[in-house]
């Protein structure tokens, strides 16, 4: 696609039209593609811009949060995770100019990886597959040209920008999710673990390293300590998975004489049980999918994470998913229950 028609692409996708087109030609173009100037500059300038536009958001939106849970709520709408996501969800990633085949491949991995996810999943610290950077870069940069264009007017940019970043991570969101430094904590701590993190600035970039047991296990930087911080708390926790807790399948203790057990609304139900013990949300996959368009047959599986443990339950075989879901929500309910987990 030529240029011009990228740049009308993505003019129509923030709704916003540029006095200086050139910014955004800059805006998606990678280091990469030599014949042009390359979104370094303007990168540099959105990380910046956004985390500040998000903080005027949070401190308006939040008047009696404490300055600890604002930052963690700045983390997990800037981080890679939630601007790469943002890039797919609204198809930016169409529009990258770019000379290097891997970054084709790690990016339609990741766009495939979030297509099978749930519409109304909110994945704010990593899903299954790594978000590529060059993703929330480009997010960076698009929202530093648009900064530039308005003449630094940081009201107007968040107007026209923020569209692009919903949904907003709300305090209700990252008390339902487990936010990774702290589950980083409470998993050592299960374990017997000594957990510190360290950090410190080298010019423009703060470096946050997490030692267990006195030995390094990760680090990260990034121009805001505590983007710097969720990195690294991110990274021990995928070299520590020894750790965690594993997959517990539970079992049918729950199922009535005829096989069959039903709780009315119960994906609403369970959600709430999450919601009010403080757990992510519940996760729900179809583990079959057989039968003609007539006569099909769904099973459906849903597991929940609890601090203790990752709980997985399959339902009945049900002709519908929702119905397939219910049953799984249904027997997961029982089971907590009768496991005294509620």
């Amino acid at each position: 696609m030529k240029m011009e028609a990228s740049v009308s692409a993505v003019e129509k996708i923030i709704g916003y039209t540029f006095q200086n087109k050139k910014l955004l030609e800059q805006a998606l173009t990678h280091t990469s593609y030599p014949e042009a100037v390359s979104y370094e500059r303007l990168e540099f300038v959105g990380d910046a811009v956004l985390g500040l536009a998000i903080s005027n958001h949070l401190f308006l939106a939040y008047s009696s949060v404490d300055p600890g849970q604002l930052s963690l709520l700045r983390a997990a709408n800037v981080s890679t995770e939630k601007l790469a996501r943002a890039a797919v969800r609204n198809g930016l990633h169409r529009y990258v100019r770019h000379n290097t085949l891997s970054i084709v491949d790690m990016i339609n991995e990741f766009v495939d990886a979030v297509g099978c996810e749930d519409d109304c999943a909110l994945v704010m610290y990593g899903g299954s597959v790594k978000a590529p950077k060059i993703l929330a870069d480009i997010v960076e940069s698009v929202a530093a040209a648009v900064y530039v264009d308005v003449d630094f007017d940081l009201k107007k940019l968040w107007v026209i920008i923020r569209g692009l970043l919903e949904p907003i991570v709300t305090l209700q969101d990252l008390e339902q999710k487990p936010q990774p430094v702290t589950m980083l904590y409470e998993i050592c701590q299960k374990n017997g673990k000594k957990v510190d993190i360290e950090q410190q600035r080298n010019g423009p970039k703060s470096t946050a390293c997490v030692y267990v047991d006195g030995e390094l296990v990760a680090s990260a930087s990034s121009d805001q300590k505590d983007i710097a911080r969720l990195e690294a708390a991110k990274a021990a926790l995928h070299k520590l998975q020894r750790l965690l807790p594993a997959t517990t399948t539970m079992p049918d203790c729950c199922v009535d004489i005829d096989g069959n057990f039903k709780i009315e609304a119960a994906k609403q139900k369970l959600y709430a049980i999450c919601g009010m013990k403080k757990w992510p949300k519940p996760v729900y996959s179809i583990e079959k999918d057989e039968g003609t368009p007539q006569d099909k047959k769904f099973v459906s599986a849903v597991q929940i994470t609890t601090p203790a443990a990752i709980l997985k339950m399959s339902g009945d075989e049900k002709s519908r998913v929702k119905d397939a879901e219910n049953s799984a929500a249904s027997l997961m309910i029982r089971a907590l229950q009768q496991h005294k987990y509620v």
